[in-house]
């Protein structure tokens, strides 16, 4: 599944073998979003992680800020 646009927010959700692998990607996820400045909801249970993007600063929408992080998490997975 890619990137959704629903409720004025990116959402993707991944599916991880076990919780650590899903940390690990949070972990490179936590690095990305530093980097950009840009910091995501995220949501874990076990294996399982689910992200949301949406700029708070622009009024809650979507804007090329939530697709440009969106990329990068795409590109480094």
């Amino acid at each position: 599944m890619g990137w959704v646009e629903k409720s004025d927010k990116l959402v993707k959700e991944y599916q991880f073998n076990d919780f650590r692998e899903a940390w690990e990607f949070l972990t490179k996820v936590a690095s990305l979003a530093e980097k950009h400045n840009h910091h995501p909801e995220i949501y874990n249970v076990y294996n399982r992680v689910v992200l949301k993007l949406q700029t708070h600063d622009a009024g809650n929408v979507v804007t090329d800020k939530d697709r440009d992080l969106a990329k990068a998490i795409d590109e480094s997975f």
